[in-house]
């Protein structure tokens, strides 16, 4: 059992995320790790990315990458000359996959062709899209700096430079109905797009929106139930248009799912490098999690003095199954109920197994356990209960 533990990270590929951590405006919504700075050295970055690289190729020789991603902040803000010299660097540092992924995230209104035909020449492949509204009041709403219009042509633009593009929308908006949903949905099917990330508009504390909501000056949010209205219907139309969902909130036509995504679903190894950066690796068969400094300004001048600010802690073999048993259970493929107990060391317990079975939140096979579409609305609450106590 020993020896699958050490080397379970093969069972879901191995994968690289790079962190840029500019954006052109702060959205409200958003808690992820961005800023705006209006003078950025990317050459400097660039130095720094590489020796970042460097470090890890050392200590992670000789893996097959399966994937490498370029989130935010805005990745399309980042000179194409960073792109083309962070994907030359790995190319020379790790052997790649055939089909390796390359994704980079994009704004709207960062979006100009002859940068993005500059990506696709250093070996960006996929482009994902923050459009997140298919209407300008809700854009503005959102603190969003493009327009609809502004949306479509980049998706053009992207369209006819990359083989994949997908988009994310966020719904139960502020004053959104299961109609408008609904209507908006279909538009963005028409698209011609193959991939879709949807979103439930979540209000996070110390976010510009989480500070409205406690002073009671967020109103028009959807009621609980009009939100699960709307999840189902998600469900209900891009199932009717080939793209089932293959994770909680991701659909896909089939072939064209985040393999980067799905490292992290499938409980894969991941570099992660950048600013607030997290990463899963497994160094002399002890797995291991990853967090580098968040404030941009210290994690460059850490990685610039050889010192980059980087926490590490070891994840035991109980901790890794519950954290796979959080990550299998939201794509459709399910968790293996084998890989499970070699990790926990003990089995699912089979009494919880059965009486969710019996409620319909969870099915069950000889070798897998698959979240119902009922069951993905109360994930968390079955995830709680599967759980080792």
């Amino acid at each position: 059992m020993a020896d699958f533990v050490t080397e379970d990270w093969r069972q879901g590929g191995f994968g690289l995320y790079l962190h840029w951590p500019f954006c052109a405006a702060k959205c409200p919504y958003c808690d992820f790790n961005s800023h705006v700075s209006r003078e950025i050295d990317q050459k400097r970055w660039l130095r720094a990315y590489l020796s970042e690289l460097d470090r890890y190729a050392a200590e992670l020789p000789e893996r097959v990458l399966t994937s490498v991603f370029f989130g935010g902040g805005t990745p399309s803000l980042m000179d194409p000359e960073v792109v083309h010299g962070v994907l030359d660097r790995i190319r020379q540092l790790w052997p790649q996959a055939n089909d390796l992924e390359v994704t980079l995230e994009a704004n709207p209104g960062s979006v100009e062709a002859g940068r993005f035909h500059d990506y696709a020449q250093a070996g960006v492949s996929r482009v994902s899209m923050g459009i997140q509204a298919l209407n300008d009041r809700d854009l503005k709403r959102l603190g969003r700096i493009h327009s609809v219009e502004e949306a479509r042509a980049a998706f053009d633009i992207a369209r006819n430079q990359f083989e994949r593009v997908s988009f994310d929308l966020i719904y139960a908006r502020l004053d959104q109905t299961l109609e408008d949903w609904r209507a908006e949905l279909k538009e963005a099917l028409s698209m011609a797009i193959d991939h879709l990330s949807l979103y439930q508009l979540t209000i996070e504390q110390g976010t510009a929106f989480g500070d409205r909501y406690d002073r009671g000056l967020l109103r028009g949010l959807p009621e609980d139930d009009t939100s699960a209205d709307m999840y189902a219907a998600t469900q209900e139309i891009c199932g009717a248009a080939g793209m089932e969902a293959y994770e909680v909130s991701n659909h896909a036509k089939p072939g064209a799912e985040s393999r980067h995504n799905l490292i992290y679903w499938r409980y894969g190894d991941f570099i992660g490098i950048g600013p607030g950066a997290h990463g899963r690796i497994t160094v002399d068969g002890q797995r291991m999690a990853t967090d580098a400094e968040r404030t941009p300004g210290k994690w460059l001048h850490a990685v610039e003095a050889l010192a980059p600010l980087e926490t590490r802690h070891p994840i035991d073999p109980l901790d890794q199954a519950g954290e796979y048993l959080m990550m299998g259970l939201r794509v459709s493929d399910g968790l293996d109920k084998s890989r499970y107990e070699n990790m926990a060391g003990q089995p699912l317990n089979a009494d919880k197994l059965r009486y969710l079975t019996e409620i319909g939140m969870i099915r069950e096979t000889r070798h897998s356990v698959q979240v119902t579409e009922e069951g993905r609305m109360v994930l968390n609450a079955i995830i709680k209960e599967l759980l080792v106590d």
